[in-house]
């Protein structure tokens, strides 16, 4: 696929592209052209996704490091993996030579790593054109030199002949490659200032940046995360507090309104109380003025019944004054008068009795 059908069809933030090379620290570009050369990546490479990515990143983080980060440590540990496994091999073919006789063979080695890396360091220099510089370098390249043929005498001297060329390679730390205990300073130098020895450098400090920023980013994604917690929690206590304000408020004026209920209860019941006294003396009252008027209708009763027997009284005296008067008269007319009289007597004891209803019947 080409590049520009490339940025046709994905984006940089495509799961196909990837993102140690958007980083630019991908193993297929690092070590391209070495010894240890990976070939082609599996997923898309192209310089315009990286430029389009660094571009985006300043606005937004993406956070490709981790993608990165995996990458480069599954790389790292397939290398040391290889390291343990060559190292491993060596001492199962040296499995004779003495502890001693290993210390000082390491000490050799130590010596022709630290010429390699001075002499890689002047060559850089003097590409720099920087000679002053270069020349203390290469002072203490001598000065190596000579440490290292003194530790080559003891190490030559502590085993024999057979053994001595036997020991002869040493696997490097860095980039898992052999070294020779008796190679010149021509071969270390290529070595520690080739592309594969820098590349696996590269590489290594490329993972550990990566571990850090990495870190420094979840630390601050967690932070952020507390903080978003801190302000959910408060949001929920504050919901908390405003509810219970609101329920605190609603009981307040159920409280309020039951107290309103029951006053107008009471002043209810006062009102329903006073009237009921005003009704009931009212009663009394109106009980007290029909007493007062039944004792006057009864007080007019026992007059009217003492005047009507009075008359009868008198009605009696007068009869008897004429049943005296009319003894001498003949039988048939004192019997006229004695039925006229009794006839008469009637008639107004009636009329007395109802003159009298009458007159209570106006009254009442």
């Amino acid at each position: 696929i080409t590049g520009d059908t490339t940025r046709q069809r994905i984006k940089f933030s495509d799961d196909r592209v990837c993102k140690s090379h958007l980083l630019n620290c991908c193993p297929h570009d690092v070590l391209s052209g070495t010894r240890m050369d990976l070939g082609e990546c599996l997923k898309v490479h192209d310089l315009a996704l990286r430029a389009d990515y660094e571009i985006a990143s300043k606005e937004q983080d993406f956070f490709f490091e981790l993608d990165a980060m995996d990458h480069l440590q599954s790389f790292i540990a397939d290398c040391d993996r290889r390291t343990e496994v060559a190292k491993k091999r060596l001492a199962e073919t040296q499995e004779e030579i003495s502890a001693e006789v290993a210390a000082k063979a390491e000490r050799v080695h130590e010596l022709n790593e630290e010429i390699g890396k001075l002499l890689a360091k002047v060559e850089q220099l003097g590409a720099e054109g920087n000679v002053e510089e270069s020349q203390k370098v290469m002072d203490e390249v001598e000065k190596a030199r000579a440490k290292k043929r003194e530790a080559e005498e003891v190490y030559r001297n502590s085993m024999p002949a057979s053994s001595f060329q036997q020991q002869k390679l040493r696997v490097c730390e860095v980039c898992s490659a052999y070294l020779g205990l008796h190679d010149n300073d021509r071969r270390l130098a290529d070595h520690f200032g080739g592309k594969l020895h820098l590349g696996f450098i590269e590489i290594r400090e490329k993972l550990e940046e990566l571990k850090r920023v990495v870190a420094e980013k979840q630390e601050k994604r967690n932070q952020e995360r507390l903080k978003r917690r801190e302000e959910r929690e408060r949001e929920e206590r504050e919901k908390l507090r405003r509810s219970r304000s609101r329920e605190h408020r609603r009981h307040r004026s159920r409280s309020m309104s039951r107290e309103r209920k029951r006053r107008t209860r009471s002043k209810s019941r006062e009102k329903r109380h006073r009237h009921r006294s005003r009704s009931s003396s009212r009663s009394r009252s109106r009980s007290h003025q029909r007493s007062g008027h039944s004792s006057r209708d009864r007080s007019r009763e026992r007059s009217r019944r003492r005047s009507s027997k009075e008359r009868f009284r008198d009605q009696d005296l007068a009869s008897r004054d004429r049943d005296r008067n009319s003894r001498d008269r003949s039988p048939r007319d004192r019997d006229r008068k004695d039925k006229k009289r009794s006839y008469e007597s009637a008639n107004g004891r009636s009329e007395d009795r109802r003159s009298s209803e009458e007159r209570e019947a106006g009254e009442i």
